[in-house]
């Protein structure tokens, strides 16, 4: 189906056609006509897919259609997201789908100075990009007003449950008006997110694109069996041997993710790190660097599994599994984007085996094994209990690798309560990780 046959403005259009794009992709095909209609909306669909323009493009025609009272410009629309980066992505999109619309927007989001921002709030904006930590601050100086909010936005929300946002997200729908749009995007839904939709969305219409939970057809997966002191040098080698110029790795943890890049460096591959506690500086450059060719290797963490838009990414590794299957299909998402076709591996020890397990299970399919000759795992070596990447207890039920629920003793003492730990925890793990 193409754009023209979905009602869109003349505007809408115009700026579809100038990004390139005449056919909606399903999830917009389906999504654009239930927005349009006023409709909640929760809308699940592999990543990939279009969901941003699914959600962006309809929004803007519905702030074209309904006119405000009054000349003083006020926030209409939210787009709430879990990380910096896929902010930065969303704000591009909404920026280039409303360039022929007399709509302004902003970005707002921690790990830069709030100055600017306030500056920009204080001119008026229709649109707010924002993730929950920065947002909250606003809202705590009083430099953002959203009783005005007539649709909200929540892309990537199994995400920002994860990322401990849930609280934060509560308040902010305490200083909307109770009567608005309300749309959920998601490429997973938990149990949880469900619950969330249950308080949130208004008798609202669900979209489901693929099964949950499912990776692209047009991504091929690989597992190569390895020791785990040899991946780094397996990994250079597979670089090194097919000539691969862009390559996005994912380690569990920052302090890896820092090692592996100064490992790769010195093996002769360009390579840079990405994650949490990087500025939003270093950040930006190491994706920009890697977009355009100048590092061959963007190593990262699960931050950036979400919201990584890269054209015609070819290669995706996973140097270390992740601790929650669901982030495997958010990592292996960055590539075979668009319909394009992408290669996903995995670099799997002894140590990881159950998180291989647990990944096919959810996936409801094994993953090839292939053993790179030479680097054949030594099976006199043990398996050694992982640590949790992100740095606190598996939550909600999960198991850890010793296979005792909920990580295997008991707190005392002002720990006692694991969910007012896990509030703390994950209240600043959000601040910082926005």
């Amino acid at each position: 189906m193409l754009f023209s046959e979905l009602g869109l403005s003349a505007e809408l259009l115009r700026a579809t056609e100038k990004q390139g794009y005449q056919e909606a992709t399903p999830i917009q095909q389906q999504a654009i006509p239930l927005i349009f209609e006023g409709h909640d909306l929760m809308a699940g669909a592999q990543t990939g897919t279009g969901k941003t323009a699914g959600f962006t493009l309809p929004l803007l025609q519905r702030l074209q259609m309904i006119q405000p009272q009054g000349n003083q410009r006020r926030v209409r629309a939210l787009i709430l997201v879990p990380t910096r980066e896929l902010a930065a992505q969303v704000a591009e999109s909404v920026e280039n789908y409303g360039r022929y619309l007399p709509f302004t927007s902003t970005c707002i989001f921690g790990g830069v100075s709030i100055n600017p921002q306030i500056t920009k709030l204080r001119r008026g904006v229709d649109i707010v990009i924002a993730t929950p930590g920065r947002l909250l601050d606003h809202m705590e100086r009083g430099t953002i007003r959203l009783d005005a909010v007539e649709t909200l936005v929540l892309d990537e929300a199994d995400r920002m449950l994860d990322m401990g946002f849930i609280r934060d997200i509560r308040k902010v729908l305490q200083a909307m008006p109770k009567v608005r749009q309300n749309l959920l995007f998601s490429a997973t839904f938990s149990k949880e997110i469900k619950q969330l939709a249950n308080d949130l969305l208004d008798d609202p219409k669900e979209i489901q694109i693929a099964r949950q939970n499912a990776t692209a057809d047009q991504i091929s997966q690989v597992v190569h069996p390895v020791d785990r002191g040899r991946k780094r040098e397996l990994l250079s080698h597979m670089i090194g041997k097919g000539n691969w110029r862009q390559v996005l790795v994912f380690t569990r943890t920052k302090h890896l993710a820092n090692r592996l890049s100064q490992q790769l460096e010195r093996d002769g591959l360009s390579a840079a790190a990405i994650h949490g506690n990087k500025s939003q500086g270093a950040r930006t450059r190491a994706l920009a660097d890697f977009k355009n060719g100048d590092i061959r290797v963007l190593v990262a963490t699960d931050i950036a599994a979400r919201g990584l838009d890269i054209d015609q990414l070819p290669h995706v590794v996973n140097f270390e599994l992740p601790n929650v299957p669901e982030d495997y299909v958010h990592r292996i998402g960055r590539t075979g984007r668009a319909g394009l076709e992408g290669e996903a591996v995995s670099l799997v020890c002894i140590d990881e085996k159950k998180l291989l397990a647990d990944i096919e299970r959810l996936l409801k399919r094994d993953i090839e094994k292939v053993i790179i000759p030479g680097y054949e795992p030594d099976e006199s070596i043990k398996a050694e209990p992982i640590k949790n990447g992100r740095g606190k207890q598996p939550s909600r039920g999960r198991r850890n690798n010793a296979g005792r629920k909920g990580g295997g003793f008991k707190p005392k003492g002002r720990n006692a309560n694991p969910q007012a730990r896990r509030g703390r925890s994950q209240g600043r793990q959000s601040r910082r990780a926005a």
